[in-house]
């Protein structure tokens, strides 16, 4: 792979480096955003979700970039890319890897799947049957695959990006409630506004791969750093009691059978971490907090009375909810 001189920074406990932080950010998501045109929202969420060490949901239809997003993203951090196409007969070591009989040294050997790499997209994810879903589950919660008693490590940074077809469509298997507490984020990326599209005809002559063009501009290890960095950033109680008054109105709205699990408090407060960081400040703040809930939240919200919600009603359910919770005034501690 074609290298830039990366940018390497050392973070410690005691200096809060978050302009660094920042500078280091902005240079992953704006190399991304050199073959990724019109998505600089989407593109920064994928960001933080790596930073932030997690996994991404995405809810679109073909064609639109994603594959293309996490190829750039990885290439971005000097990381090994890997893809699955989830289909209804694929099977659970078609994901993590198969043990096979070598004959000349007389002993099994394993053969890695594609989960051993820095960024992996599950393709179509609710395709596949739930014990192949399944099989992601581990190495999305522990960084890690079991197979044949052998617990073998996955290469960190470690980040998943699956895309899910509509629960309606035929063929699908909709992701149980522990595997969608399983990620960081749900985002949908669209289709890119007229400009941008122009922007993607003027540059992309051909059917041609743009993002595995792209130099690296940072190291994983780098990434680790910026991981270790975010655990600085202050979070006020006053903004924790926020965050705990959002999850507790959605376990008592009487619309939602399932609201948010102590998981996904975990999540949001390490994303709005990231996000301040990203922002170039020491602490957090409620604007982050409703900037980010839509996309951590709403996937893990079930609505009562049905067997699968429509993203655009648990969205207005919980913005609903978010409009009723006291947000802290300046200086509360």
């Amino acid at each position: 792979m074609t290298r830039i001189e990366p940018i390497e920074h050392q973070y410690e406990a005691d200096s809060q480096p978050f302009d660094t932080f920042a500078a280091t950010f902005d240079a992953i998501t704006g190399n991304v955003n050199r073959v990724i045109r019109g998505k600089g929202p989407q593109t920064h969420l994928m960001a933080l979700a790596l930073v932030a060490g997690g996994h991404v949901l995405v809810e679109d239809v073909p064609g639109v970039g994603k594959t293309s997003l996490a190829k750039a993203l990885a290439h971005s951090v000097d990381g090994s890319f890997g893809r699955v196409q989830f289909t209804p007969d694929l099977l659970p070591t078609d994901v993590t890897g198969v043990s096979i009989w070598n004959r000349s040294t007389d002993e099994f050997s394993f053969r890695p799947g594609p989960v051993f790499n820095h960024i992996l997209v599950a393709d179509e994810i609710n395709r596949a049957s739930p014990k192949t879903q399944s099989a992601l589950l581990e190495a999305m919660a522990e960084q890690q695959i079991t197979s044949d008693g052998v617990t073998r490590q996955l290469p960190l940074p470690f980040m998943v990006i699956a895309t899910q077809n509509p629960i309606e469509h035929e063929g699908t298997y909709p992701l149980p409630e522990a595997q969608l507490d399983r990620f960081l984020l749900r985002i949908t990326l669209g289709y890119p506004d007229r400009r941008a599209e122009a922007e993607v005809l003027a540059t992309h002559t051909t059917i041609d791969d743009k993002a595995s063009s792209l130099a690296a501009v940072v190291s994983p290890e780098t990434v680790l750093q910026l991981r270790a960095a975010i655990d600085q950033v202050y979070v006020a109680p006053a903004l924790v009691g926020y965050m705990l008054d959002i999850a507790e109105a959605t376990r008592n709205h009487p619309e939602l059978s399932l609201g948010l699990s102590t998981r996904g408090l975990v999540a949001l407060q390490r994303v709005v971490r990231a996000h301040a960081a990203a922002s170039a400040r020491s602490f957090a703040t409620p604007d982050d907090v409703k900037t980010l809930a839509p996309a951590v939240i709403t996937h893990r919200l079930m609505e009562a009375g049905v067997g699968s919600s429509t993203r655009r009603r648990v969205d207005e359910i919980l913005a609903d909810t978010m409009s009723r919770v006291p947000v802290p005034q300046p200086g509360s501690r």
